[in-house]
């Protein structure tokens, strides 16, 4: 293989990888963004600490520009109230420290 075609194979990787990063930071910092605008708290990866609703169990999620957790099921009721209740401030929480199941 030539010096040119390995130096091309080893640019578009790295610009690959490149693009790969700031997608992430991208992500994390509209799921922050969010989590601030809701006044929720957030883990060390940006993910926001909620209480899910239908399940009852702790969370770490993303939220979407529309306030919605990654779970977020439109056809069931406990997943809507807990959007509606992300947007009022008044979902339930869980602090650092504690153990929670992320999913």
């Amino acid at each position: 293989m030539s010096n040119r075609r390995r130096l091309e194979r080893i640019l578009r990787s790295k610009f690959r990888e490149a693009g790969r990063q700031v997608g992430a930071a991208k992500h994390a910092y509209d799921t922050a963004r969010q989590a601030t605008a809701a006044d929720l708290d957030v883990d060390d990866d940006g993910k926001v600490r909620i209480v899910c609703r239908r399940y009852a169990e702790k969370r770490a999620v993303d939220l979407d520009r529309g306030s919605r957790p990654d779970c977020f099921d439109p056809d069931h009721q406990d997943c809507v109230g807990c959007v509606e209740d992300i947007r009022e401030g008044r979902i339930q929480t869980w602090g650092q420290g504690e153990d929670g199941d992320s999913g």
